[in-house]
């Protein structure tokens, strides 16, 4: 664990406790201006301090978070939450939730798109009954 004197960048730290699933996608976040110290947008090098509150935006999700202590590794999701207090607002959770219920997951929907092997047999015998 890191100690108060050291200095601790804050996409290695939004890394190891588990907001984002690796460095470079919270390094990318916060040069993309999508994680927020008082409204300002921070870069991955700033050091992070204990009572620091920054807003982050994700793809699927926006949190509001306020750092209760240093992390500098990744640990299993239970031990990592101590790290932080999640003070997300009403508002924002309702709109993750809805977000959350639509969010596209690669699948495509049922009976849409290319047939099944069902349908395709019923084709091909629709097909040569035709001839």
């Amino acid at each position: 664990m890191a100690t108060t004197t050291e200095k601790l960048r804050i996409d290695k730290y939004l890394w190891a406790i588990r907001i984002f699933k690796t460095r470079t996608q919270a390094a990318a976040a916060c040069d993309g201006g999508k994680v927020k110290l008082h409204g300002t947008s921070v870069k991955a090098s700033r050091a992070v301090a204990v009572g620091d509150k920054y807003d982050i935006r994700a793809e699927s999700r926006k949190w509001t978070i306020e750092v209760t202590g240093l992390l500098d590794h990744r640990l299993q999701y239970a031990e990592a939450i101590k790290y932080y207090v999640d003070i997300t607002s009403e508002e924002d959770l309702q709109l993750n939730q809805r977000v959350a219920a639509s969010f596209h997951t690669g699948k495509r929907p049922s009976k849409i798109g290319r047939p099944t092997k069902l349908d395709r047999r019923d084709l091909d015998d629709f097909m040569r009954n035709e001839d």
